[in-house]
């Protein structure tokens, strides 16, 4: 095990490493010896350690269970064929923290000091990095309003934690998605750029409605009209239409994905035609329909790459092509793990060795 050098640390006195053996990794479900944790208070951070992984004292009157004021980031840290650690663009990761610290009234975390934590969690836990096929090191940033008061303005204290889990695939297989044109993920002006918790919690009803009528995930459409696509589930969409690759254009509405980004960028470089625009129910229909739409799929952090064989829309389900068909995304998904796991160059220079 490897010591800190920027933070105190406190090992762990026991690792239960041993305890995984070689059974399959749930998602989300376990955990790592350590976490890393640093408090702001008085206008600075401050007290940042690495400590055992474990439950932490918070007062009933923490600001963030009453309004919300709590943020997180999704990363991965995947084993090199030499054996060493590497994190998949951390600083894309640290700089969208920071723009959602920004629209949640939170305090900046300066880069280098995140990244310092980041890399020295990873090294004292980096015998938790799994080897196989589909897993990772997932890691969690996340921040939260500490202060105790009842009262609706910004906390003046505030705590940030970094946790991991090795993990398995998120998904099983393929899935269907559901068009949605009642529930809002996000609506202008407010807070879909962002990876706040309260997002997520309001996707929890609908989507629970979804999975009731046989589906896996939504297809989020705009709050305004409920015509236009914008993301998938917890994750970003891409589409294969007429043999170009088209995404969602950005906005406030939708969250700026690294994975996103990585593949668009990927396939950029293939030659492949990219267009990142509006994309409308009525138009995904009709490409369905006729068979313009061949391949359609969800990319975000957690997932990865996930195929959609159906999407539901008002009036039935239209069924896609068989994935077992599918070129576009097979490729750029071997291309993105290829890099993420050091096989072959890294021409973006997206890996960051620990």
């Amino acid at each position: 095990m490897l010591t800190t050098t920027l933070f105190d640390f406190h090992p762990s006195a026991h690792s239960r490493l041993e305890t995984l053996g070689g059974r399959e990794l749930p998602f989300g479900s376990v955990f790592s010896d350590h976490q890393f944790r640093m408090e702001f208070a008085d206008g600075k951070w401050s007290n940042g350690c690495i400590e055992p992984f474990g439950d932490m004292s918070l007062s009933p009157a923490a600001m963030s269970l009453h309004y919300g004021q709590s943020i997180f980031e999704g990363m991965k840290a995947f084993r090199q064929p030499d054996g060493g650690v590497a994190l998949f663009r951390p600083m894309e990761n640290i700089r969208r923290f920071n723009k959602s610290a920004d629209r949640m009234c939170m305090p900046f975390i300066d880069e280098g000091l995140f990244l310092q934590a980041l890399t020295e969690l990873i090294k004292v836990d980096a015998g938790w990095v799994p080897d196989g096929d589909g897993s990772s090191l997932y890691i969690r940033p996340f921040m939260f309003a500490s202060e105790a008061h009842v009262g609706v303005r910004p906390s003046e204290r505030y705590r940030f934690l970094i946790f991991t889990c090795p993990v398995g695939q998120y998904y099983k297989g393929n899935v269907r998605v559901k068009v949605e044109t009642f529930f809002t993920r996000a609506a202008p002006g407010g807070t879909g750029y962002a990876k706040a918790a309260g997002n997520y919690a309001a996707s929890l009803k609908p989507t629970a409605m979804a999975k009731e009528q046989g589906y896996q995930q939504i297809l989020w459409t705009d709050a305004v009209e409920h015509k236009y696509i914008e993301e998938s589930g917890t994750m970003n969409v891409v589409f294969v239409i007429n043999d170009k690759l088209v995404s969602p254009a950005l906005g406030d509405t939708v969250l700026s994905g690294v994975t996103r980004d990585s593949i668009l960028r990927l396939a950029a470089r293939n030659g492949m035609e990219i267009e990142e625009r509006r994309v409308a129910v009525a138009e995904l229909k009709a490409a369905a329909e006729s068979g313009a739409l061949s391949e359609a799929f969800g990319v975000g952090t957690a997932a990865t790459m996930t195929a959609i064989e159906a999407i539901g829309f008002a009036g039935g389900d239209v069924e896609l092509p068989p994935v077992s068909g599918w070129t576009v995304m097979p490729a750029l998904a071997k291309q993105l793990d290829d890099l993420r796991r050091g096989h072959g160059e890294d021409p973006f220079g997206w890996r960051v060795v620990i």
